[in-house]
């Protein structure tokens, strides 16, 4: 008599069910508990940053101002010197880290993040063309630059195409079109006024310098907007994930899932590029760091926004505080970071034959 093992359950079913009458809903109490300590790290953190500075104030006394208490001089500097700057660094973490998690899981390659193919130096050309000729304010800058990052990303996904978008053919083009991209702002700068070069270059760098309502906004609607279809689409990225038979098998359909998914991810890209420049790697580390902190192999949206969250608010407040009174754009400090992590992942994928 022989005994069959039971098959194992898919790695993308995870967690729990809770179901009612009518409804059910599949939750992942591992996943929420990572969640929860990451939004509390966020908080901790934001609260930190704008508590540091010049003129230090008591983390007590911000969380007060925030809540509507605290002096004229607190009020002052939180609500308009310090607290829109960390939430644009919240906001736009967030939507980098959930525009790498979707091309990632497209291309089904950990080298597939907007920063990487590309798309962010479209984005970046946008708004440095628009800077430079017509000295843009910052409104245009921002549409120049979703006008720059779509027009990259049709430009990459056209000459990537061939019977489908290939992982490994969509990160070179995409780097190709990167390197002519960032050789067509660097013409630009050449050709621009001194002024207008030393905005570029420190937009180009990645910064949350001098940000203020005016850029909270913007981030913040568009994240409102595109982040709730994200997190919709995140089981059928997990479907397609397992390919685009079994997928289609499954009922889902895989071309316009396929163009919903990039529409959302090169929007999240602009947009986050358009608010604070082209921050670099924190679209490539943040997922395959919520992974594994949830311990899941698929997609995860919400906790790689966490995470892209959390490192981008770490990482201006150490670009501020580590060199000060000196303070550094934030895209040097996620280099530092990003850039190690890069070149452990080329040598895996070499290693293993990938590349």
């Amino acid at each position: 008599m022989s005994v069959q093992a039971a098959p194992a359950r898919p790695a993308f079913v995870t967690g729990r069910v809770a179901r009612g009458c009518s409804w059910s809903v599949r939750f992942d109490p591992h996943a929420l508990g990572v969640c929860a300590v990451l939004a509390a790290l966020v908080v901790v953190v934001g609260c930190w940053s704008i508590s540091v500075g010049d003129f230090p104030i008591p983390i007590t006394d911000v969380v007060a101002t925030i809540f509507g208490g605290g002096s004229d001089d607190a009020q002052f500097i939180v609500e308009t010197l310090r607290l829109p700057r960390v939430l644009t660094g919240i906001m736009v973490g967030a939507a980098f880290a959930v525009a790498g998690s979707i091309f990632q899981s497209l291309a089904q390659n950990p080298l597939a993040s907007p920063d990487v193919i590309g798309f962010n130096s479209g984005a970046a050309l946008g708004a440095v063309f628009t800077i430079v000729t017509i000295g843009g304010s910052s409104l245009q800058v921002s549409i120049g630059a979703l006008v720059g990052g779509f027009a990259t990303a049709l430009l990459v996904y056209s000459l990537a195409w061939k019977r489908g978008v290939h992982g490994y053919r969509l990160v070179l083009v995409g780097i190709g079109i990167g390197f002519a991209v960032s050789a067509v702002n660097d013409y630009l700068i050449t050709r621009a006024n001194i002024y207008d070069v030393q905005r570029a270059a420190v937009w180009l760098t990645g910064s949350l310098n001098g940000r203020g309502w005016n850029h909270v906004r913007p981030v913040g609607l568009g994240l409102l907007v595109l982040l709730p279809p994200a997190v919709f689409l995140g089981r059928r990225m997990r479907l397609l994930e397992l390919g685009a038979d079994t997928a289609a098998a499954l009922g889902v359909h895989v071309g316009r899932s396929r163009a919903a998914l990039a529409l959302v991810g090169v929007a999240l890209a602009a947009l986050a590029t358009a608010s604070a420049g082209p921050i670099g790697f924190v679209a490539l580390v943040s997922p395959p760091i919520a992974r594994r902190l949830v311990r899941s192999p698929g997609v995860t949206v919400v906790p790689a926004a966490l995470v892209g969250a959390l490192l981008t608010v770490t990482a201006d407040l150490a670009a501020r505080r580590v060199f000060a009174p000196t303070e550094l754009p934030v895209g040097i400090a996620t280099a530092v970071i990003g850039a190690p992590y890069l070149l452990w992942l080329l040598t895996r994928e070499i290693r293993s034959g990938a590349m």
